[in-house]
């Protein structure tokens, strides 16, 4: 079983964070558009939020761990037979996708601590608020983690796609590589 990365494949470690972000951003973006239609009086009205809030902190640790993994175990070279534009293409995809996370994690931080409380992670620990009471912060920053939500999970989607298009028309490893080490 290869755990870490080498100049071909991705170990098992990369594989299994790339799948638990993937999953954990399109679960949060479901939970989210699910529960901000959810009335005064429906049984979910306070545990949708609490649940969101706990697995978006929850994920901000996972990237962060996903980061260091991928310091201490670099990705493989993209193959051989990508374009030139390819290779840019998945360069900048990747970085984007990394900064629309940390936008969309640190504006849903902020949503919830603009009025100065803390948020409770799954009743284990509590993070506190950073910036104390702060009128209007919950409006502005709800905004950007709108719009950084909507465009992370269509750039995941037009990663996914081009994936796909490498695996059934290119018919290279690009997706295999992610798949299995």
């Amino acid at each position: 079983m290869k755990l870490r990365n080498d100049k071909a494949r991705y170990g098992w470690v990369a594989i299994g964070l790339h799948w638990l972000v993937a999953l954990a951003v399109f679960a949060l973006f479901g939970l989210g558009l699910y529960m901000v239609e959810l009335s005064y009086y429906d049984p979910w009205y306070q545990s949708a939020p609490d649940l969101h809030r706990g697995v978006g902190l929850t994920l901000l640790a996972v990237v962060l761990i996903r980061l260091v993994w991928r310091v201490l175990s670099p990705p493989p070279a993209p193959l051989a037979g990508h374009h030139r534009w390819e290779r840019i293409g998945a360069r900048l995809a990747h970085w984007g996708l990394l900064g629309l996370l940390l936008v969309a994690m640190v504006s849903g931080y902020l949503i919830s601590t603009a009025d100065g409380s803390g948020i409770d992670v799954f009743g284990l620990f509590q993070v506190p608020s950073l910036t104390g009471r702060q009128n209007g912060l919950e409006d502005s920053a709800g905004l950007v983690h709108y719009w950084s939500t909507w465009a992370l999970v269509v750039l995941a989607g037009l990663h996914g796609l081009a994936a796909l298009k490498h695996h059934f028309i290119d018919r290279d490893a690009t997706l295999k590589r992610m798949l299995r080490p």
